[in-house]
């Protein structure tokens, strides 16, 4: 991935609500111009949750949701996510239009978390399949997407993307930010205005370049890696590349190739090595 074709050069019009106070901030460049909606609020159960009621009611395209702390917050596997107050991100955006491969939402999620991580702060973050980034092997960030019911149409009317990035703490295991060594100290508001102009011009690239962007950030492909399967069956072998329907490729031992839709994927073996 170079940094030409994600450059944040994108106008867009930044809603900022919370409580009654209403302030806009205006990022201008004459090659786009899109709006978000954004409101921050000190606590909720899960942003995920209120912004998916916030698109059933009508909610507008490009509505993200930020919040200091969420008290049922949730990653993949129905796993918790929970950080103390003010010290991470924790948003979810919601996206209107929606592409015929609907994991790409997440893909571009992402990827612009990771580059808003390099970019802003100065750490190396990569990429591991499905949706998770990490420092080195360690986790810094988690994805979940979550589709509205179809409608009459038998359209998904609506994604939303929620993410949980560590900037200043870290549960065990895990990483943050501030102890990869950030260059700069970036607080929730900050790295989300990072990442907004990122996904703008990730979902302006045509489809084949917005795949080999993702599959060019991913520590996965080349990895020998261990994938845990649903119904707790596993597959290792080396990871070959992700397909554009999002499936990974995976070659075994036996030179069996197997592609996998929904995995929990332990990286055994880096690629460089």
């Amino acid at each position: 991935m170079t940094r030409t074709a994600i450059s944040p050069l994108l106008a867009i019009r930044i809603f900022f609500s919370t409580g009654d106070n209403l302030s806009l901030m205006d990022h201008l460049n004459a090659n786009q111009s899109s709006q978000w909606h954004i409101q921050t609020v000190s606590e909720t159960g899960s942003t995920n949750t209120d912004l998916m009621a916030h698109g059933l009611a009508g909610g507008p395209d490009r509505s993200v949701l930020r919040a200091d702390f969420q008290s049922a917050g949730r990653g993949r596997l129905d796993r918790t996510w929970e950080a103390p107050v003010g010290a991470n991100l924790l948003v979810s955006l919601l996206f209107r239009q929606v592409p015929e491969q609907v994991h790409v939402l997440t893909q571009v999620v992402a990827l612009a978390a990771t580059q808003a991580a390099r970019d802003l702060c100065g750490v190396s973050a990569v990429l591991k399949w499905p949706n998770d980034i990490l420092v080195g092997s360690e986790k810094l960030a988690g994805i979940l997407a979550q589709a509205a019911p179809v409608d009459a149409a038998g359209q998904i009317p609506f994604v939303v993307v929620g993410i949980g990035c560590n900037l200043g703490w870290a549960p065990p295991g895990a990483t943050s930010l501030a102890q990869s060594g950030w260059t700069t100290e970036a607080t929730p508001d900050e790295f989300l205005l990072a990442m907004l102009p990122i996904i703008d011009a990730l979902l302006a690239l045509d489809d084949a370049a917005l795949h080999e962007t993702y599959v060019g950030q991913l520590a996965t492909i080349g990895s020998e890696v261990r994938a845990e399967m649903p119904d707790g069956s596993h597959i290792i072998g080396r990871a070959l590349t992700v397909e554009p329907d999002g499936q990974l490729v995976i070659l075994d031992d036996c030179a069996v190739s197997h592609r996998v839709n929904t995995a929990d994927v332990v990286h055994l073996r880096p690629a460089s090595e």
